[in-house]
């Protein structure tokens, strides 16, 4: 069944004029689950995992279309992903919907130094909800794009202004390759969303998306350089073994 950030895809390679041609990708055919050339294709892998936070994905014009675009993977883990095309002077009534839910406890993920004083946590509350009272699940807004896209949506969503802006403070560095960014501080999408999981007590889900990121970076590249898979190497071994946890 298709998930939010392929039917955003859809909607938007409907819309063009002409089709996306990713920059310095391979030009060979690609599966339509996983986006990797049919021969390098890990549809096969994806890993489920129950899990109780959400992930809101705003994501830029063309971020659902880019192969390398890793908020697809968190939408194949955590099926309580939603993702909306952000558009500076158009809201998508069911993002507001979403937001406005009271099941949900909206964060958005922007670094601190972007935010008011008054509005920036380090921390997601797990605390229990008192007695004949549903407590809120923490759902964490991504902002899918580039590092100047990411900065408009944050500055010109006031839809977002009520919401309190979750800061992260990773003691790793990231390990994406798949693109380059201008700040040494910068996760992709699928890092930031394991940072995430893990601040909401859910390190199952964060291990996940971790190996499965790691899966994603090695057949992607692997197509990109015409290699073959190494089915057994620490990546695969990892996510079978979370996998088996799962199940």
């Amino acid at each position: 069944m298709p998930h939010a950030v392929s039917l955003l895809r859809a909607a938007r390679l409907a819309r063009s004029s002409k089709p996306f041609l990713a920059r310095g990708g391979f030009k060979r055919e690609r599966c339509a689950g996983c986006r990797l050339a049919l021969s390098h294709c890990m549809c096969a892998l994806r890993p489920l995992v129950p899990a109780r936070a959400g992930v809101c994905l705003l994501m830029g014009d063309v971020e659902a279309l880019k192969p390398s675009n890793t908020g697809w993977l968190i939408a194949d883990v955590v099926s309580d992903t939603f993702a909306f095309e952000w558009a500076r002077l158009e809201v998508d009534p069911a993002l507001l919907a979403l937001l406005a839910d009271p099941q949900w406890q909206p964060y958005v993920v922007f670094p601190k130094e972007y935010a008011a004083p008054m509005r920036v946590v380090n921390s997601v509350d797990l605390s229990r909800a008192a007695e004949g009272q549903t407590h809120r699940r923490p759902l964490f807004i991504l902002l899918d794009g580039t590092w100047s896209e990411a900065r408009k949506m944050f500055r010109k969503s006031p839809y977002l202004n009520g919401f309190p802006v979750l800061s992260l403070q990773p003691e790793q560095t990231s390990q994406y390759r798949l693109r380059r960014s201008s700040r040494d501080d910068h996760f992709c999408t699928s890092e930031v969303a394991a940072l995430c999981f893990k601040l909401a007590g859910e390190p199952l889900v964060q291990q996940t998306l971790e190996a499965y990121l790691a899966v994603f970076t090695h057949h992607y590249l692997q197509a990109k350089n015409q290699m073959p898979v190494a089915w057994d190497d620490d990546a695969h071994l990892s996510l079978r073994e979370l996998r088996g946890v799962v199940a």
